[in-house]
């Protein structure tokens, strides 16, 4: 590994190395064993007392010795990090974090909303996505909520223990010199936060605001009612402060939070209005909708994903849907004895 300026390089943003990014602020791509998402952000804040990162990676052998290599690179070794701060409680962000503290305590801060979730997914044989299932089921895909049973991400529950801090809106992590406001920006999850350094101008954003994706909504133990509501509305907060560096969990740090913030609210904005538009006089549920829909850059059909992300798929319909209701564009009812959502026109 080799120190790297962010703004000097040609290489993939997911490429090994430790890259500079403003003064006192490192990021180190951590692997992950996934075909979409292959590396996950973390960032090395420092000063005069030791290290604080942002997001963990994920709790694996090829992850824990990229991050030792990269401390090792600045100086560190992994006992010198005062502190991890998780954005949110999924398994790329928090579950190395947990292992490094059974090994040398160190301090873990997560955002409040996660408890729920935390609470969920330790019950004995919880299946991990039973909330899920059970949404599937009122948007008319049983068939597709029996594929996805049993669906494991293969990490033990005991990988998903409380932190040592509960961070709330408002929070203030000192770091030296330098002050960590913590936002709470629920929609991803119910817990998510992300954290602003006014004085210089970045914003640590976890997966609420990324470069070149839109995250998921609402993947998580315990989904809230309205999770589409409550991540359009934690984006026009963050849209609200003075604009910053976005600094995102996955894909390249680039110049401007508001910038990509408009792109999302107009991503979401067409997808509801298409959503909408397949929804005519006779009822519609949720799978129905997302069947007429096209999904991902490459404009698939439901049909050609697999069970995993068609869950994905129907599941975001509905959460725009749902918000078509709030809205008074649609209406919905649901049938008695089967438990399905029926959507139809206003």
């Amino acid at each position: 590994m080799s120190l790297v300026d962010d703004w000097e390089h040609e290489l993939p943003w997911d490429a090994a190395g430790v890259y500079a990014v403003a003064p006192g602020v490192l990021r180190i791509p951590l692997p992950l064993p996934d075909d979409g998402l292959r590396a996950v952000n973390v960032y090395v804040v420092e000063s005069e007392d030791g290290p604080v990162l942002i997001d963990s990676g994920q709790a694996l052998a090829s992850s824990r010795r990229r991050l030792d290599a990269g401390l090792a690179e600045l100086g560190h070794r992994l006992d010198d990090v005062r502190r991890f701060l998780v954005t949110h409680v999924h398994r790329d962000h928090y579950t190395q974090a947990v292992l490094v503290r059974r090994e040398l305590g160190t301090h873990v801060g997560l955002g409040r909303g996660e408890q729920p979730s935390l609470s969920t997914v330790r019950e004995p044989g919880i299946d991990r996505v039973a909330a899920q299932l059970d949404l599937l089921v009122v948007c008319g895909a049983r068939e597709l909520a029996d594929r996805n049973r049993g669906f494991d991400d293969g990490l033990p529950a005991d990988l998903f223990e409380d932190p040592d801090q509960w961070l709330a809106d408002g929070d203030v992590v000192d770091h030296g010199s330098r002050r960590l406001e913590v936002i709470e920006t629920p929609g991803h999850t119910r817990g998510h936060v992300v954290f602003r350094d006014q004085a210089a101008s970045l914003l640590f954003a976890g997966d609420h605001v990324l470069p070149r994706i839109t995250p998921s909504i609402g993947f998580e133990p315990a989904v809230p009612p309205r999770p589409l509501r409550d991540y359009l509305d934690s984006l026009r907060l963050v849209r609200s402060f003075d604009d910053t560096w976005l600094l995102p969990a996955h894909g390249p740090v680039t110049r401007s939070v508001h910038r990509r913030v408009d792109q999302l609210l107009e991503h979401h904005a067409e997808r509801l209005a298409a959503a909408w538009a397949h929804v005519d006089a006779d009822h519609r549920t949720a799978f129905e909708v997302a069947g007429q829909l096209l999904w991902t850059r490459r404009g698939r059909s439901l049909d050609e994903m697999a069970p995993v992300d068609q869950m994905l798929a129907v599941l975001e319909t509905k959460a725009h849907l749902d918000v078509l209701v709030d809205r008074g564009r649609l209406d919905a009812h649901v049938e008695a004895g089967t438990g399905v959502a029926y959507y139809v026109s206003a």
